[in-house]
């Protein structure tokens, strides 16, 4: 398998049509049925926390946090993570969610819940929510509801139901 460098940059408001492009073609139009985008909707990511991966002139990759609360804790939300289809098993996604997951620490965060497989995303740090301790708005798989304790105890400290934030009024 051919591999192509690629960069990891913070998102800039120019990169929202080829982020919604590459949605569409990760996820396609049922992305927003699923249960994390109902803690996603009308809440802004974080663009302090969200990244792309570029290649020569091309957005091939990206990942968002969001501001989330989980009982009275706060929390982050990671995702949605995609990467163009001809990207894939290149490493940006490894890359893109390690780079969130520093700016989220460094910034001061304890906690990112996502709901994503295992197999990915352990090695970058994640780990199964104990049965019923964080509930979701809607149906996941208790197997998928994953998180990543930022500092030590974060996820032993954080229960309740994982709810958005209303975005601040300026």
């Amino acid at each position: 398998m051919m591999s192509f460098p690629f960069v990891v940059r913070a998102e800039t408001s120019t990169d929202a049509p080829e982020i919604e492009s590459l949605l569409d073609v990760a996820f396609g139009p049922g992305r927003f049925a699923k249960t994390a985008y109902r803690l996603r909707e009308g809440v802004p990511h974080d663009p302090r926390l969200s990244f792309v991966a570029i290649a020569g002139d091309r957005l091939v990759g990206s990942v968002r946090l969001t501001a989330i609360r989980i009982g009275d804790a706060p929390a982050l939300l990671l995702g949605p993570l995609a990467v163009a289809p001809h990207f894939t098993s290149r490493g940006a996604g490894r890359e893109l969610v390690r780079t969130s997951l520093d700016a989220a620490r460094v910034d001061g965060h304890r906690l990112v819940l996502l709901v994503g497989d295992r197999p990915y995303y352990g090695p970058l740090g994640f780990e199964p929510v104990p049965p019923g301790q964080i509930t979701m708005p809607g149906p996941v798989d208790p197997a998928r509801l994953l998180a990543c304790p930022l500092v030590p105890g974060a996820l032993t400290e954080t229960r309740g139901a994982a709810c958005r934030i209303a975005p601040a009024v300026v």
